[in-house]
């Protein structure tokens, strides 16, 4: 598509984003029995949604900041 850096890196946190995001749902659909699996893994899983929906792409973000000079 483009060589911009730029888009690159907005597409990479919107994907860590919506990684998140499905990561929280699948560990909600865990905790109401629409997934049978174990409850600590819905909570283990929610949590870690949670963690990459709001703070990895801040770690993202901060990493590719430009310098400064």
């Amino acid at each position: 598509m483009t060589d911009d850096p730029a888009f690159g890196r907005y597409m990479m946190l919107n994907l860590v984003r919506i990684a998140g995001m499905l990561m929280v749902l699948a560990g909600v659909a865990i905790h109401y029995g629409k997934i049978d699996l174990s409850q600590v893994f819905a909570y283990v899983l929610a949590g870690a949604g949670l963690l990459g929906f709001f703070y990895v792409p801040r770690l993202l973000a901060r990493r590719w900041r430009t310098p400064e000079k």
